[in-house]
């Protein structure tokens, strides 16, 4: 399990993410915190707290401010010196059900052609309550073929074999946003396998500017990963062009014009992921 902690996060709400993960019903597990940069006392304090409680905890110091695809890499790295089998991932604002760790490690053991486990996330507000949820095609043909003109997996509630690892695929370093997207074009192209749980493990946090915090860079690499989807994929066609074209312009609008575009995004994943 693997979680990049920052300056700007919420001591209490990272509180909660460990104590998520250390009450998991799966209990054998390495839990690697990455506090990225300096944070205040309060989540030093949090963390801290945490590590002497429970063994299992890690905590691994940025010197300075990384970036969360170089602080995954750092945290991938300790795993291959365990010889870990999974590589977890969970932000420090979300929430792990209990059972997460326990469904999705059961799965890949009866499964052993998936290499990479996502699931359906619950959306939280600021105040822990549900406002929504999301849910993502379920089968690696629905998944690969949607990647050109969306990412296909929630991010958080993945678990990786690490043979991925093994094979030499890492985050890429440079990239300070959108390093899942290009993960799994680059594994998708290379032939690994795919799968999204149905079942909602993750709670995510959606707070008040989730709508505002998608800026210009965060919207240009989204744009370049779809290009490099359509290249790698074999899948350049008008639509997933203009499709691309068109979520480039989105993201130049007001705020809440994005909030109604995010929710018929949520309608349609939600249909297009039916079996």
């Amino acid at each position: 399990m693997a979680m990049a902690v920052y300056a700007g996060d919420n001591a209490i709400w990272i509180t909660e993410a460990i104590s998520s993960i250390i009450g998991q019903t799966y209990r054998q597990f390495l839990f690697v915190i990455v506090v990225d940069g300096d944070v205040s006392k309060a989540i030093a304090q949090s963390i801290e707290n945490a590590r002497a409680c429970d063994e299992r905890i890690v905590v691994l110091q940025n010197d300075k401010n990384i970036g969360l695809a170089s602080s995954m890499n750092k945290a991938i790295a300790l795993g291959l010196e365990c010889n870990a089998q999974y590589f977890v991932r969970m932000d420090a604002d979300d929430i792990s059900e209990q059972h997460r760790l326990q469904r999705q490690i059961s799965y890949l053991k009866k499964h052993l052609n998936i290499d990479v486990l996502g699931s359906a996330l619950t959306e939280i507000n600021e105040q822990g309550v549900k406002v929504g949820s999301r849910i993502m095609p379920a089968s690696h043909k629905q998944i690969v073929s949607i990647l050109p003109r969306r990412c296909s997996m929630n991010h958080p509630t993945i678990v990786i074999r690490y043979k991925v690892f093994h094979d030499g695929h890492r985050y890429i370093d440079s990239l300070k946003n959108t390093q899942d997207y290009f993960m799994w074009i680059n594994l998708a192209a290379e032939g690994y396998i795919f799968r999204n749980l149905k079942d909602k493990l993750l709670k995510f946090r959606r707070v008040n500017d989730f709508y505002k915090r998608r800026g210009l860079s965060k919207s240009i690499n989204e744009f370049k990963a779809r290009l490099l989807a359509m290249t790698k994929l074999r899948q350049f066609s008008v639509y997933n062009i203009v499709y691309a074209s068109s979520v480039l312009l989105l993201r130049l609008l007001p705020s809440w014009v994005v909030r109604l575009a995010y929710k018929l995004d949520r309608h349609l994943l939600e249909r297009f992921g039916k079996h």
